[in-house]
């Protein structure tokens, strides 16, 4: 039996949201893939073509949006599935060290999962820049500033049986300006307030007028 066969309401529900044109139907490729994903950990080739059939669409091309996103997956991933972003902002701020130490310690590679329940994934930008290197569990939420000695005690915590809270669920919390905030309420990073234009020098650096 196709996953979806027994949920048609679902389904119906879903086409709903988007208008009837052939166009429209595509659009719910998305939260079908999702719906698998969250029952299975992660979207296998027959459920690729199974999603294909009910929008009427390729295989090929479900594949094609679900390697474009890092939040979907086409491997098994495990219980405590962690990612580190590997974007510039992240690399400068210790990302890669990060990444080498958890996999040296976990001793798991992408597309693998460990006995006791670990999985690994290196992803683009998560939107926390600020609080770098971070990690993100499953789809629950951050671990913001792991330190190699923190990175140590939340696999030993996973590996006893329960995953620490995250310092923020996701989405990162940002304010209208674009200040992010830690989950102690602390401003990181910069603002809007700090922009200014390529042809004026900052303020901390001159006291003003234009180059």
């Amino acid at each position: 039996m196709l996953y979806f066969d027994d949920k048609q309401s679902l389904v119906a529900e879903i086409l709903a949201r988007y208008p009837s044109s052939p166009q429209g139907k595509r659009s719910a490729l998305m939260p079908l893939l999702r719906e698998i994903q969250n029952a299975h950990g992660f979207v296998s080739e027959p459920h690729m073509a199974e999603v294909a059939a009910l929008i009427g669409t390729t295989a090929t091309e479900v594949r094609s949006v679900l390697s474009f996103y890092s939040t979907y997956h086409t491997m098994p991933t495990g219980r405590f599935h962690l990612q580190v972003c590997s974007t510039l902002m992240c690399a400068l701020a210790g990302s890669d060290e990060l990444w080498d130490h958890l996999t040296e310690t976990l001793d798991v590679q992408p597309g693998e999962v460990t006995a006791d329940g670990f999985s690994v994934q290196r992803v683009e930008c998560l939107g926390s820049c600020g609080t770098a290197p971070m990690l993100q569990l499953n789809d629950e939420g951050y671990y913001e500033g792991v330190t190699r000695a923190r990175c140590d005690s939340l696999i030993a915590a996973m590996r006893a049986g329960s995953a620490p809270e995250t310092d923020h669920p996701v989405p990162v919390v940002v304010d209208a300006d674009g200040r992010q905030f830690l989950a102690t309420g602390e401003a990181v990073g910069a603002n809007t307030d700090s922009l200014y234009p390529l042809s004026t020098k900052p303020k901390s650096a001159s006291s003003g007028g234009s180059v």
